[in-house]
Parts: C-alpha cells; structure tokens; sequence
C-alpha cells in the first residue's frame, strides 16, 4: 500500500510539493488553515507554474485536524515556523502521523521534536524556491534537491521509504550530516532572503549590486563563523562548497564573489519568502532565520552584528515603519 502523506501548510513550497507528489502517484492530502486557499485547491485545483510549465491539481484539504480521516505515514511541515505549535499539537495528541518531517526554513527542529519526540521526526531541507500568487495559485521558481536525514545520522528503513515517496516531485538526496544541511540552508537564507526581505529585489539582483553583493559575502561569513563555534560540519547546498563564499587567505573576495554569482545561476530568480510575507502583511520568519543565527552565536558568546542587523529592520517592516527598498542596503552597511 502507498504511504498516506499529510502535507501540513500548503503554502509556496508545501503546495508545490504536495501537486508533485499527487501528480507522481502519491496518497496525499494537505492540512491548510487558510480556508480560502484550501477550498480552491481541493475544488478547481492547485495552479502551478513550474519553471515555466502548467500544472492544475486537485489537493484533498482539510483546515483543522477534526476534518482528517485516518492516520498518516508521513507528516510534512512546510507551514511558517510561527504556526508550529498550533498545528503540529493536536496532530500529536490525535496520533494521526506516524513520523513527521521538518521541512520549513530556520532553526525550529529543536521546537518540533518537543512536540514530536525525537524518534518520531526526520529533518530535511527544500533548496528549491516557490512563490504565493494568490489562493490556489503557485510557482516553482527554481529546480534544486530536497535533502532528508535522521538526527543521528543513521540510515534508516523510513528514510528510504520516505526518499522514495519524495523522488515522485524532486531530486532527493539522503544525508547521514543533516544539520549540517540545515545548517548550510540557513546561510543561504539568512544571507540572501533577509537582504531580499529588506531590499525588495531578487536573489540575482542583490548579487548584482555592488553593495547587495558585499553584504552577503559578510553575512555568509559571518554565518560560518557561527556553525563553526556551534560545532557544526557544514554540507553543500545548491550544489556548491559552503566555505567558497568566504573570504580568506586563500580564498579572495573575487573568488568568493564569483561562488555567488555562479550560485545564483540556479536560485537567481528567487524571491525571498520572507519578502512574500511582507508584501502580503504577514509575519516573516526572521526570528528563526537571521534571528536563529543571532542567538546560536550569543549562546557561544559570538555576536552576529548583519544578522542583528537584518532582525531589527525587518522587525521594523512587519511594524509598518519601514519599507522594503535598495537603500536599506546601504543603511545596514553603515550600521554593520
């Protein structure tokens, strides 16, 4: 029998994944709160444009865990980090999922796996991007793998099970280093999502300015600095050695640039999800972003000056008192 999967937030990524997944062959149905966006899903369908390709895919919904049946091999959460504990909860105390696996951006595995318990979630990392046009409608932005591991590091008879599900939509690689994927995720984002949150442009446009470039080099840096005191063994993410963007004795800051430039050939088109949530007048999520390399580095008494940096002024845009443009670029540096 195919595994039931539960897609829990079918949001940019998680209703791009779970059209790939039905379309692949896949039992799935998804968990979205905003009834809006899951009425037209489960009705018209899911309008998906894949690089360019268009997909139209009818997605089971459900808005509370009261309107599931049954229970779930997999649950995937790809919901926003602030929804965590309101979903993933009542999930838990119905036992509706079997093994659930961290998907969203940040530093919230620990805050899942309190919920959870440890042996009952994977961790994983998405590394393409999708944007939200609108209810019951989506994008695929860029191609890139998904990676899936367990905390121990161990192989394991569901992550293979769980890998072979995922394969229907994406590249799937399995790593026996998952937080260092999370980890090497995490400067992507914190480099070039918050800059995108506070600027307003694209990943290639902030690579493509002068000063969008420097900040991110120093953010990237200033990122792996922190992994590295935490203890952290970094992977590759998008393909790409994560200490080339960083500036050193052997490493010159044209040579770290040209890491970036040739990342941005993959996620160039990316609009920041973060940047999505402004523009749409919702909460981002710095705090565990940006915000969770703040204070991964202060519990190793390292400050993080950008990332604190970035936290304030997005945290200033969710308030209505700043707005996403170019010149905040310019301000962080003179800040930094």
């Amino acid at each position: 029998m195919s595994p039931r999967v539960l897609v829990i937030g079918a949001g940019a990524i998680g209703g791009v994944l779970a059209s790939g997944l039905i379309r692949a062959g896949a039992d799935v149905t998804a968990l979205e709160a905003n009834r809006k966006h899951a009425n037209a899903i489960s009705g018209e369908g899911l309008h998906v444009d894949e690089l360019g390709v268009a997909h139209r895919t009818r997605i089971p919904s459900a808005c509370a865990v009261g309107e599931l049946s049954g229970q779930f091999d997999f649950g995937l959460i790809t919901l926003k980090s602030i929804f965590i504990e309101d979903a993933i909860g009542p999930l838990v105390a119905g036992k509706r999922v079997q093994t659930y696996v961290s998907l969203g951006n940040g530093l919230v595995q620990g805050r899942i796996a309190a919920l959870t318990g440890a042996e009952s979630l994977v961790i994983g990392t998405v590394e393409w991007g999708a944007t939200n046009i609108g209810p019951g409608v989506l994008a695929q932005t860029t191609r890139a793998p998904i990676v899936v591991g367990e905390s121990s590091g161990v192989d394991s008879d569901r992550l293979q099970r769980l890998a072979g599900v995922l394969q229907g939509s994406s590249e799937v690689r399995v790593s026996s280093n998952i937080y260092g994927q999370v980890w090497s995720k995490l400067l992507l984002n914190s480099s070039l999502s918050g800059l995108g949150a506070i600027s307003g442009l694209i990943y290639a446009d902030i690579v493509g300015d002068k000063t969008g470039k420097a900040l991110a080099l120093e953010l990237w840096s200033e990122g792996v600095c922190v992994a590295e005191a935490c203890g952290i063994s970094l992977e590759d993410v998008a393909g790409m050695d994560p200490y080339r963007p960083v500036v050193s004795a052997t490493n010159s800051k044209q040579e770290a640039g040209a890491a970036l430039e040739e990342l941005m050939v993959r996620l160039g088109p990316t609009r920041a999800s973060m940047l999505q949530d402004l523009d749409r007048g919702v909460l981002t999520e710095v705090d565990v972003i940006n915000g969770g390399v703040v204070a991964s580095g202060a519990s190793v008494g390292i400050r993080a000056p950008l990332n604190e940096g970035i936290v304030k002024m997005i945290h200033e845009c969710e308030l209505g008192i700043r707005k996403p443009e170019i010149s905040n670029l310019n301000e962080l540096r003179e800040r930094a």
